[in-house]
């Protein structure tokens, strides 16, 4: 393709835009849950990072020790899927971090 051309597409395709690069932070929504919430005193922030686990490191430095260990028995997911921490950022994705649940319904 020469310079400045633009790629076509058949139809039916769909253009995706490529991942956010390490150079270009994503604006994402870190959605805390339960204890998480607690111990950062926040249910909801935005953190400008490259990937899933910039986002939670970027929450840890905010947030302190108790926050962090709680973090280490967490699940992480993007925007309702389960992710892996080196997962790129496009802007307004949403990382929620899930602690484990006790307790049920008493009889």
């Amino acid at each position: 393709m020469r310079a400045g051309a633009k790629a076509s597409l058949l139809p039916g395709e769909i253009a995706e835009m490529p991942p956010t690069s390490a150079h270009r932070p994503a604006s994402a929504v870190l959605l805390l849950f339960a204890s998480a919430r607690e111990a950062a005193g926040v249910a909801k922030e935005t953190v400008a990072a490259a990937t899933v686990g910039e986002v939670i490191e970027e929450a840890r430095v905010r947030h302190g020790i108790r926050f962090s260990e709680i973090v280490d028995r967490s699940r992480i997911w993007l925007n309702g899927e389960p992710v892996e921490s080196d997962h790129p950022l496009r802007d307004g994705d949403e990382v929620a971090v899930l602690p484990p649940v006790s307790g049920g319904a008493g009889k």
